[in-house]
């Protein structure tokens, strides 16, 4: 009787895919069955994500699968970004779309939350870098929108976990990027609620990554490949089941995982929340397998794929590839950006946004005109590389141990030149993983998780899957 097959469902900030893992002559296969746009949208001034338009298009790549698969669905599992969440009626449905985390609504909740907690003391006490995009100032922000506080919420992955018939809960990994769990107790911080004012019962309970959630209910559980299938939560920040998919352990190798933000850190055993870490903006979050990922967050591609945008809208489309590869033949970069500015953190425009912060560091603009991409390309490439150097010494430092590599996962196996850009300004080798290591990642999580009996997952066991399904 041919093995069972598993799907993975990997919600990206531009695009959405559903993974279908299947074992063909005793060697797995994996296959993105089905994919679909996505990205923000502005609704009445505010920007959220389209969730009727993701859940429509999920449950058509669930249907497709179905049909790939007669041998029938084992599991399911799901991943996101972090820090968004959906907030429940008393129906248990969505109130209303979830906002995005760039919307610009938590700059005066986290001006105010500020004045409660220093953000140095809540660091210390949650690990998590306080940036104004995580959950815990989005939930200070959702009175002022009309929301009630006590709603219950559920971060992204594990809502679409829920759509599909799991009980409510929050991942570690997923749950570590609110700003709201206690570093000490893996759960979440009652002190940090209540000095805030934040309702506990709004809070979905937290469990670890390989915890079977719940079985598929609804429509879809009425299709034969879904009779018996299990909701898993795998390590459900992207970035945590990502570095899941590594197969090799990381132990003086530092990771960098490119895509609209850049992660640039290595995993840890022990938190470090030191004035110098804070100063130097590393965060502690949780991984698949119990420790932590200790990194910085670097604005990235985001830059380009805005830019790529607005270009597109005026009639002067590029392909990702051929960017880069024209960005490669301009010999050196006109001019250098900071890559963690305020301005380039936010939507639209981004071309005259590059240009701004170009000559307030006294570079010379470059005129936004047809030919001239591949110079912002460059110009961003630049910045990129050199701010994995200076976050890869910082690192150095903080741990007082040298690092030897670099393993850069998302889009690095298509950017060849801002892995030559990273290899030159570090002096470490690069070694490139998988482009969907965040599904190889998941699915290793899956796996392990049905062979645990019900007991915690194992470290050696996730890599032994990631080994075999990178393999493939």
């Amino acid at each position: 009787m041919q093995e069972r097959a598993r799907i993975a469902i990997d919600l990206g900030a531009e695009s959405c895919r559903v993974s279908l893992l299947r074992w063909e002559s005793g060697k797995p296969r994996i296959e993105v069955i089905h994919r679909i746009g996505n990205g923000p949208v502005h609704r009445g001034g505010s920007l959220h994500w389209p969730l009727d338009t993701i859940l429509a298009g999920l449950e058509d790549g669930l249907r497709k699968a179905a049909q790939a698969a007669p041998e029938g669905i084992a599991s399911i599992g799901v991943d996101s970004w972090g820090v968004d969440y959906v907030r429940l009626g008393a129906d248990g449905q969505p109130l209303r779309e979830p906002f995005c985390y760039r919307d610009e609504r938590t700059m005066a909740a986290k001006e105010a939350a500020d004045g409660t907690i220093a953000p140095f003391e809540l660091y210390q006490i949650t690990g998590a870098f306080p940036l104004r995009l995580n959950s815990v100032y989005q939930l200070l922000a959702d009175p002022a929108a009309g929301i009630d506080a006590h709603a219950p919420w559920i971060m992204m992955p594990e809502f679409v976990l829920y759509w599909l018939g799991a009980r409510r809960v929050s991942e570690y990994t997923q749950a570590s990027h609110t700003g709201l769990v206690d570093l000490k107790t893996g759960d979440w911080c009652e002190e940090v609620f209540r000095r805030l004012n934040l309702p506990m019962d709004a809070a979905p309970a937290i469990v670890r990554a390989g915890t079977v959630v719940g079985r598929v209910k609804g429509p879809l559980a009425s299709l034969d490949a879904f009779k018996e299938t299990e909701l898993i939560v795998p390590a459900c920040h992207d970035t945590a089941s990502a570095i899941a998919g590594i197969p090799t352990s990381l132990s003086s190798t530092a990771y960098i995982s490119s895509g609209t933000w850049s992660l640039v850190g290595t995993l840890t055993g022990v938190p470090v929340t030191t004035r110098a870490a804070f100063d130097s903006g590393y965060t502690n979050l949780g991984a698949a397998t119990g420790d932590l990922m200790f990194h910085n967050l670097i604005n990235s591609m985001w830059v380009l794929k805005q830019c790529m945008d607005a270009w597109a809208a005026q009639g002067r489309p590029w392909k990702i590839e051929d960017i880069i590869r024209q960005a490669g033949e301009h010999s050196k970069s006109t001019g250098l950006l900071d890559m963690d500015a305020e301005t380039l953190m936010l939507d639209t425009e981004m071309p005259q946004r590059i240009n701004k912060e170009l000559t307030r560091l006294g570079f010379d603009a470059i005129p936004d005109v047809a030919g001239n991409e591949p110079i912002f390309a460059r110009v961003i490439f630049e910045s990129l590389s050199i701010r994995y150097a200076a976050a890869l010494a910082s690192l150095e430092k903080m741990l007082g141990r040298k690092l030897t590599a670099i393993h850069m996962l998302g889009g690095a196996n298509r950017n060849k030149l801002l892995v030559r850009l990273t290899e030159e300004r570090t002096g470490l080798p690069v070694e490139i993983g998988e482009t969907e290591s965040t599904t190889i990642g998941s699915l290793a999580v899956q796996l392990a998780s049905s062979e645990s009996g019900g007991e915690p997952i194992r470290p050696e066991a996730v890599r032994a899957w990631a080994r075999e399904l990178c393999l493939r």
